[in-house]
């Protein structure tokens, strides 16, 4: 349990923002699933339940007027992190014209261009040469930003990951790549299908420096990423954070998660990113409870509304089948 002066190094602000962050990603979650339950909501939807900590975390320490952020499919939480409305993230869900990729990209494809949000991508590690890209970009303008690449173990052993990290290497690119080893390839332990169960080590292999992160916490997600994107900002090295942390529902809605037990859940909620950091605020006399409620019922009420927005949003008219269609 950190002690009162640790928390002074991170100030009211900056906890306040990370504790808020996480409520509200996990209140926005559990009523995505409630909303596809009712079968509003079509398609693939990856809850980000459990992993709060990392999006919360790392997004806390950029500066999103020349930093950028990428992600893969399961991306509600690092829309919200990068501050994006949650009206328009249920629309777009909900596949209405108000959604913020206009309805046409739904739970996998949330965007946000003016955020430097470059968006949520389904296909397994393909956010990663693009987020090589946009570093390059950054370097080639010298406009002294950073980029936050993040993906799941299940990419880890993607060709597109390791051609990445060489060329980011080769061309001192600032950008953080960020392994979110939430411990399963869809139902598969990483640990069956890796040759390698330190998955920050794989790094070394291009000269980048790894290290593991507890994924759970909030506070160290943050120092990590802090610390290597000021690296990659200064001398261009690109960094690879392994943030160890669990996802609490199935791969996607559609999976039971019948391959795990049920201790073995709950001894990882014990570790909830939540509660970590809401325990680390009381001690400190920083949080009273009737405070964490009235936190927690704003960001139910923020969900309550999204849902409404959502709800009352035209779908798209048929001819917007044709814009924003590059060929």
């Amino acid at each position: 349990m950190a002690k009162k002066e640790n928390l002074n190094a991170y100030g009211r602000e900056l906890t306040a923002k990370l504790l808020r962050d996480m409520v509200l990603m996990r209140r926005f979650e559990e009523k995505a699933g409630q909303m596809y339950g009712l079968r509003k909501i079509g398609g693939f939807c990856h809850l980000y339940i459990g992993q709060e900590a990392v999006a919360a975390g790392a997004v806390a320490a950029l500066d999103l007027a020349r930093d950028y952020v990428i992600t893969a499919y399961r991306d509600h939480g690092h829309a919200l992190a990068c501050g994006m409305d949650p009206g328009a993230l249920m629309a777009e869900l909900y596949g209405k014209a108000t959604g913020c990729s206009k309805g046409k990209g739904g739970s996998m494809h949330l965007f946000d261009a003016p955020r430097h949000f470059l968006g949520g991508h389904g296909i397994v590690g393909g956010q990663i040469p693009l987020a090589a890209g946009v570093a390059f970009k950054i370097r080639y303008l010298a406009e002294g930003g950073v980029v936050l690449c993040f993906f799941g173990d299940g990419a880890i052993h993607q060709g597109a990951f390791h051609e990445s990290l060489n060329m980011a290497k080769i061309w001192k690119l600032p950008v953080v790549f960020i392994c979110e080893n939430n411990q399963y390839g869809m139902g598969t332990d990483y640990r069956r299908v890796s040759a390698v169960h330190d998955l920050h080590t794989m790094g070394s292999a291009y000269g980048i420096e790894g290290r593991l992160v507890d994924g759970m916490d909030a506070l160290a997600v943050y120092d990590a990423v802090r610390e290597a994107a000021g690296r990659a900002r200064a001398d261009g090295e690109p960094g690879f954070l392994e943030a160890r942390t669990y996802r609490y529902r199935g791969h996607s809605m559609s999976d039971p998660a019948k391959y795990r037990t049920k201790e073995e859940l709950q001894a990882y909620k014990e570790q909830d990113p939540i509660l970590i950091l809401k325990a680390r605020l009381e001690q400190a006399g920083w949080l009273e409870p009737a405070a964490y409620e009235a936190l927690d019922a704003e960001c139910k009420a923020a969900c309550e509304a999204a849902v409404a927005f959502a709800d009352q949003s035209p779908e798209p008219p048929l001819s917007d089948l044709y814009n924003d269609v590059l060929v």
